[in-house]
């Protein structure tokens, strides 16, 4: 009896870890929301973002694995390459440019995506079996598309609210006017380059997933993930330096700016990397994508509960519209104001 309850808790542990790692993520977009409303950089955001997670897991791969360590080879150190580009540069600033261009929520719901793509992208590889006549072959197949169908429905449909309970914070409240200025490029931006670069993303993170699954075959946890976020963070400092050009911007004060960059690079890109790849080491890619839609649902909740944002039964992009044309009537009368007041001093002698 001990023994088989032992092999069950044994069983969950992955399952425990990846929850624990998409409520992590989580945290990051509420970071993510904040920094980017004070008017940080996604660019320079993204290169902090790499070079804390190659600060903090360096030491740690140094430490807890330098015994376990194999001989870094040509092949270890391609694929870590090929990791930093597809799981930070390139896929970070592809979420930061589509979401310049739609809206964050938008973004979100293409994550969704995640599971489909390493799901395919395994079974041409030959790393996961299909047997689609088996028990096996369909639950993967159903808990695919129950998934992102879920995901796909709390993105979707307007349902009633929910008042789960008043916490009456609101951490963007001193940011409006950027806020605005995101809305009113949201709504005229390119909306079709925009859902493309989203969709580019979510295979950039599929690939990812893939090349992620063979490194933790041959390489330890910490250690790859150490590999990969320094090759990320040269990447992303890199691109950064070519595209923005005001040194001013680099700077890092004691401000949300500062806990953003080191969360999302020591927790979000370095300790969560590092349980992912643990997880990727007994379970596969595909067993990791099937737990993203989970992250649609993590961050409507927190931003229901610390951004003040009105949360239903589904409605994530009914909430974001109502919220844009809120913004617009905000806009518009605050316009009509200023032009009274300028009438007013107008005609005053």
């Amino acid at each position: 009896m001990a023994g088989t309850f032992s092999n069950l808790l044994e069983g969950l542990k992955p399952v425990m870890v990846m929850v624990i790692i998409q409520i992590a993520f989580g945290g990051i977009n509420i970071f993510y929301k904040l920094a980017t409303n004070d008017g940080m950089s996604v660019k320079i955001m993204v290169a902090y973002r790499m070079m804390f997670a190659a600060a903090s897991m360096v030491p740690l791969a140094l430490i807890l694995e330098w015994k376990s360590r194999p001989k870094l080879t040509r092949r270890i150190f391609i694929l870590s390459f090929f990791l930093g580009i597809f799981g930070g540069s390139l896929s970070h600033n592809l979420y930061a440019e589509s979401l310049a261009l739609t809206s964050a929520t938008f973004v979100a719901a293409m994550s969704n995506l995640i599971p489909a793509m390493t799901f395919v992208m395994a079974i041409i590889l030959r790393m996961e079996s299909l047997a689609i006549r088996t028990n096996v072959g369909k639950a993967k197949v159903l808990g695919t598309i129950l998934s992102i169908g879920g995901a796909m429905i709390l993105t979707f449909y307007k349902g009633v609210e929910m008042n789960i309970w008043s916490t009456n914070i609101n951490l963007l409240h001193h940011h409006h006017h950027h806020d605005m200025t995101v809305s009113q490029q949201s709504s005229s931006g390119n909306q079709a380059l925009g859902g493309f670069l989203g969709v580019a993303s979510a295979v950039s993170m599929a690939i990812w997933m893939i090349l992620q699954a063979k490194l933790s075959m041959v390489y330890p946890s910490y250690s790859a993930t150490a590999l990969m976020s320094i090759c990320a963070s040269i990447q992303s400092v890199v691109y950064a330096l070519c595209t923005e050009r005001d040194w001013s911007a680099w700077k890092l004060g004691w401000n949300i700016r500062l806990v953003t960059v080191v969360y999302t690079g020591v927790v979000g890109s370095g300790l969560m990397v590092a349980l992912m790849t643990w997880v990727a080491r007994r379970r596969g890619a595909l067993f990791i994508s099937s737990f993203y839609p989970l992250l649609l649902v993590v961050v409507a909740i927190a931003g229901s509960l610390m951004l003040d944002e009105k949360l239903h039964v589904g409605s994530v992009l009914w909430g974001k519209s109502k919220e844009m044309m809120t913004t617009t009537q905000l806009n518009a009368f605050k316009s009509s104001k200023e032009s009274e007041s300028r009438d007013i001093a107008a005609v005053e002698p």
